[in-house]
């Protein structure tokens, strides 16, 4: 059995907002959790074969001169494909990174083997008290003292891998779970928001 906090933390800084209408990776970055810490890195910028916009440029951080000189998003792509293996994926916004990450993985061609679990999601069932559930809001929200830069990718799956850590040390807590299988969180995040007490009340209950 998988569980939750064993799992690789994604983020990607892209050209736009969809690879369906041509938008491309330009930075990758991830951490690896094992049993809640995390043990890996990968970080990388990636050339996308086109010049980004100013507003990108501005949001990043990431210019045109920093990405000339990056590899290729294929080969990125293949290096990050190594990394993740077959382990379980998450991402803050999930639907956003899984689509780039497909449409790259598909440019290799190459097809991942573990599930996809969104931050975002839980969050919104765990940190219902929250004034909202952007990833630095969250990071606000649980107390962590930030000082990087967030739109840059490896940044923000770090933060991000605080946020799912500290959504999983209050399920653990306020239910007696000794445990949470990735397959928990993903039934979590399409239970409606009113019934997540009693779904994970009477998941401790089960165990």
């Amino acid at each position: 059995m998988s569980n939750a906090d064993s799992v690789i933390i994604l983020d990607f800084e892209t050209t736009g907002l969809s690879p369906d209408m041509g938008d491309r990776a330009i930075e990758i970055g991830a951490v690896r959790l094992h049993n809640g810490q995390i043990v890996e890195r990968f970080q990388e910028l990636m050339n996308p074969g086109q010049r980004i916009s100013s507003f990108i440029e501005n949001y990043t951080g990431i210019t045109n001169a920093m990405l000339q000189n990056a590899a290729p998003c294929t080969e990125v792509m293949r290096r990050f494909s190594d990394f993740i293996g077959n382990t379980n994926l998450v991402a803050h916004n999930a639907s956003f990174d899984k689509r780039f990450l497909d449409a790259e993985m598909a440019r290799i061609p190459h097809y991942y083997g573990g599930q996809f679990g969104c931050s975002l999601l839980a969050s919104r069932r765990i940190f219902q008290q929250a004034p909202n559930h952007q990833l630095g809001t969250l990071v606000k929200h649980i107390r962590v003292d930030a000082q990087g830069e967030f739109h840059r990718a490896l940044y923000d799956a770090e933060m991000t891998s605080k946020v799912w850590m500290a959504m999983l040390t209050a399920m653990t807590e306020q239910y007696s779970l000794t445990e949470i299988p990735f397959s928990l969180i993903q039934k979590l995040n399409k239970t409606p928001k009113k019934t997540v007490s009693k779904f994970l009340a009477g998941i401790s209950t089960q165990g």
